[in-house]
């Protein structure tokens, strides 16, 4: 271990994701997502399965409390759902206590057991109700007037004792693999309607963090942003311009998409608008004033780093040529059981900078995670000694203790993704993210190696 150290205020912990844990979607009162609609719907998840069970957090909460505090976290990163609080999810329509209950008594058993919550009002969950009524994030109009009041719920019943709050995980993947590619639900297929989700989103995005910095932040002293998901993106030929050139692009449409508004230039990357054209809204002056500055730090998801290069036909890849395979035909790095992720942790450590040195903000990392191959149909203890998970923990700390230690990059917290193998979206069960072991029959849960090795590496190295 190395004997630099973190801040001893830095958050360390796991992140989850309701739908991806809960299960319960009808117990107590909880509305259908479309999460609900899609998994359940043959095809659309690698086996088959939904989240209807999941890890069963539901129930099991204070289990899973429990093993944050066994691992010694001081922090958890979870989502609310939606359509559990408000099950028609409508600014009319009625509130669940039952379910606004549950969050409350998470928060409380967190705290409990000194652990900070981080919370997110929206992690890819609309209440089924609103997509049906109209069409969901399409309707710019509507879906802000009624994700404001969500969160107005939210911070109203939770707001005492939650101190960070994220608007939405990953716009990004909400738009493209909602909206684009038809992977996430509600599984449309279109070359329109992802910019104007993507539109709709910052939106919303920007009066939910203005309705809190308003009316909440002076009595409940916490803070609000939102976590964009972007992997590094590295010229192929690092002295060939139209390869930096094209790396730069990517990055515009994988994160300027949304930082840029948030953060930098108050409005959508250039290199957008050239390629976009019309398709591409654009913000009326009140929403730009209410967009930009919205968001009082930066939240990192980011998994990989591609090598990049140009020639590409994939819009939401800024026309790149993205691969793994260097000028020499080697892989950059380890290949976990998502094709799109492998282990390559220097980029990490160039990702931190560039966020930084653009955007000059503090940066949570609130994802972080690997997926082991073969995971999923390993013995118990061929799960548990997850080695090529414990390397890119080692690699990616060590580029994150790199970047704060000699670089100067502000950075307040690492969120490993994930607590526990569970939902894995449109994988369903077959990509395994978690640093304990589930057995999905009984819901036993056991410690890998890599909760081990995360516990060890964080006692160590943040100050005392």
């Amino acid at each position: 271990m190395s004997s630099k150290k973190l801040p001893k205020d830095f958050l360390w912990g796991f992140a989850t994701a309701s739908y991806q844990i809960e299960g319960s979607p009808e117990v107590d009162g909880r509305g259908l997502s479309i999460w609900d609609k899609f998994s359940r719907t043959p095809g659309k998840t690698k086996d088959g399965k939904s989240g209807d069970v999941a890890t069963d957090s539901y129930k099991r909460f204070k289990e899973d409390v429990a093993l944050l505090k066994s691992y010694g976290c001081n922090a958890y990163r979870f989502s609310i759902s939606w359509s559990r609080v408000i099950p028609q999810g409508g600014r009319n329509d009625p509130v669940n206590e039952k379910g606004l209950q549950f969050y409350s008594n998470l928060v409380d058993e967190l705290l409990a057991n000194g652990i900070t919550p981080f919370v997110t009002l929206y992690h890819w969950d609309l209440p089924l109700a609103l997509d049906e009524r109209y069409g969901g994030w399409l309707n710019k109009d509507e879906a802000v007037a009624d994700f404001e009041r969500y969160a107005r719920v939210c911070f109203e019943a939770l707001g005492d004792r939650v101190k960070y709050w994220l608007t939405f995980n990953e716009p990004w993947c909400i738009a493209i693999h909602g909206y684009r590619r038809g992977l996430f639900a509600p599984g449309h297929v279109s070359d329109t309607e992802p910019w104007i989700v993507g539109h709709t989103l910052l939106v919303a995005h920007g009066r939910v963090a203005r309705l809190y910095q308003k009316e909440f932040k002076g009595k409940q002293g916490g803070q609000i942003g939102i976590t964009l998901n972007g992997d590094w993106s590295e010229p192929y030929d690092k002295n060939d311009p139209s390869h930096v050139a094209a790396a730069q692009q990517r990055l515009d449409f994988n994160i300027g998409w949304f930082a840029e508004p948030i953060y930098g230039s108050g409005d959508y990357p250039e290199s957008m608008r050239r390629v976009l054209k019309e398709r591409l809204p654009s913000f009326t002056e009140e929403e730009k004033k209410i967009i930009h500055g919205s968001s009082e730090f930066y939240g990192c998801n980011t998994y990989t780093t591609n090598l990049v290069k140009p020639g590409g036909d994939d819009e939401s890849q800024g026309l790149a040529v993205t691969t793994f395979k260097g000028p020499d035909g080697k892989d950059i790095g380890v290949q976990s059981y998502c094709d799109w992720l492998q282990n390559v942790p220097w980029g990490f450590r160039k990702l931190l900078n560039y966020l930084y040195k653009r955007y000059h903000l503090p940066i949570y990392v609130t994802e972080n995670g690997f997926a082991v191959q073969g995971e999923h149909t390993a013995s118990l203890d061929q799960a548990i000694d997850d080695r090529d998970r414990v390397d890119y923990f080692v690699g990616y700390t060590r580029s994150l203790l790199d970047a704060v230690t000699q670089d100067g990059v502000v950075v307040k917290s690492y969120f490993a993704w994930t607590l526990a193998d569970n939902f894995e979206w449109a994988e369903g069960y077959t990509a395994r993210f978690g640093a304990t072991h589930i057995n999905f029959d009984t819901q036993e849960r056991t410690p890998k190696a890599s909760a081990k090795w995360l516990s060890q590496f964080f006692k160590e190295t943040i100050e005392k």
